[in-house]
């Protein structure tokens, strides 16, 4: 008999049917006369109840079936006597598939603390909370495409090895096939990586944004959904070596343009969340309430549904920095020193704390933030008529900050030059890049979503670490 998946199940409910189910085993509870198995397939966060009768199996074959055993089961579909589930399998016939030792098996039925399941992190997506996790995950990448592919954007595959720094941070990682001792040598006595695979020096990516920008050029809308890396030495809750970006491109567009995209895009995310995904939201959220019970009452995080509907249900408000600096120079926090890093006037660049009292405190809705100071953005962000600031935008979400970077592409050639210039930016090495100006330029612009911060927002974690599959972090690169 074909198996059936437990969500189907327990969505159809249709007592009184035989069905085969398998999967692995959360718990077992016997008594003199049965014994109740608590089943889960992973394909839902709620587990089947198997009843399987001591008259039927006999007393040896429950010794084998423990948690995290790998079992299948045939019988009736019956309607639930207890509570916490409608229907229930009255088992037939149980089959042996995979035997789990009891002594030595580390996912206990216990609270177990997220640092010590990270360590297990081939094990953990078996416990409620990381399955939650990880269907949320892929709900969010169908999320994600079908989005874009519903408004006529073309998906883009930008290369993960490159020779460029779309951000010019220097903190990437370098992909040589070179010896690790004894390298060529040029004459200046640097590494020769003429001599290399490549030809030249060549790293992973941190951002497929430049590439990305071509494609717009000839297809007007398209967008990268792919693995970035920062070789960043950093170790908190915010930071990880490898993750996945999303970045559109759009042809014929302004920074307006750009916002009602963003916010659109995000909206649409969390309201697909909350239809799709809501039994997960929900176990989540008790997850994270009682967890902050623990914590002084004006330390505690907004719960997770009303978090979400806070973002779905708000128009974002759109300020420029040069407002935000005037209104955060007079809070409250920052003129009482409540503030880890004060206010002192226009050019500081925005902490966490800031944009999360803009958000949470002063508008109490997601805010969008335009016009940076061009000193503090990178060099393709066109520069604005007063020749200060850039047509730049952050969206800002509550207790997490920034969600979003973005910006109009500066499609002037001979400003893009000098911003290159200004910035100590090799021109030769990005030509085929300015390309693109020389040739048919226009107006464009586009954003950058870090999926993994989507996701720490979306499901109420705590640690970027736990919210991707295995963590790349320093010292860290298990499995």
């Amino acid at each position: 008999m074909e198996k059936i998946q437990i969500a189907e199940i327990l969505r159809s409910g249709k007592v009184g049917t035989e069905i085969t189910v398998k999967g692995w085993v959360r718990t077992r509870r016997g008594s003199k006369n049965v014994n109740f198995i608590a089943l889960n397939d992973g394909s839902t966060i709620n587990n089947l109840q198997v009843v399987a009768e001591i008259e039927i199996f006999g007393e040896e074959i429950f010794k084998s079936i423990n948690t995290g055993a790998a079992i299948g089961a045939t019988g009736i579909l019956v309607a639930s006597s207890g509570s916490g589930q409608s229907v229930e399998l009255k088992a037939e016939k149980i089959e042996l598939i995979g035997l789990s030792d009891p002594d030595k098996y580390p996912i206990q039925p216990k609270r177990h603390t997220l640092e010590f399941l990270r360590e297990m992190a081939h094990l953990r997506p078996r416990t409620a909370t990381f399955s939650a996790v990880f269907r949320i995950r892929h709900a969010m990448i169908f999320a994600i495409h079908s989005f874009f592919n519903d408004r006529g954007f073309f998906n883009v595959h930008t290369p993960i090895i490159t020779s460029s720094d779309a951000e010019g941070a220097g903190e990437m990682f370098r992909v040589t096939t070179h010896p690790a001792t004894n390298p060529p040598l040029n004459e200046e006595g640097k590494v020769d990586f003429t001599q290399d695979f490549f030809g030249k020096a060549a790293n992973l990516t941190v951002s497929g944004q430049l590439e990305g920008e071509l494609f717009a050029m000839a297809l007007s809308k398209i967008y990268t959904f792919g693995p970035t890396f920062r070789a960043e030495n950093s170790n908190t809750s915010r930071h990880l070596a490898e993750f996945w970006m999303i970045e559109p491109e759009v042809a014929f567009c302004d920074l307006t343009d750009n916002m009602d995209l963003a916010e659109d895009f995000l909206k649409y995310l969390i309201n697909y969340a909350l239809e799709h995904c809501m039994d997960d939201l929900m176990f989540l959220s008790s997850r994270l309430t009682e967890e902050e019970k623990v914590k002084p009452a004006d330390q505690r995080s907004m719960e997770l549904i009303e978090k979400l509907r806070f973002v779905a249900d708000n128009d974002f408000i759109r300020l420029t920095y040069t407002e935000a600096i005037e209104i955060l120079k007079n809070s409250k926090p920052n003129k009482k020193g409540k503030f880890q890093y004060p206010i002192t006037g226009y050019g500081t660049d925005l902490q966490s704390e800031h944009e999360r009292f803009l958000v949470e405190q002063e508008f109490k809705k997601p805010v969008i933030l335009t016009n940076y100071p061009k000193e503090i953005k990178a060099f393709y962000m066109r520069l604005d008529d007063n020749g200060q600031t850039v047509a730049a935008m952050d969206v800002l979400f509550p207790q997490i900050g920034e969600i979003i970077g973005g910006s109009q592409r500066e499609e002037r050639l001979e400003m893009l030059e000098r911003r290159m210039d200004e910035m100590h930016i090799p021109k030769e090495d990005l030509d085929w890049y300015l390309d693109t100006r020389r040739y048919g330029g226009c107006p464009h612009a586009g954003f950058g979503l870090g999926f993994e911060r989507l996701m720490l927002f979306v499901t109420g974690m705590g640690n970027i670490r736990d919210v991707i599959p295995f963590a790349r972090t320093p010292k860290n690169c298990e499995f």
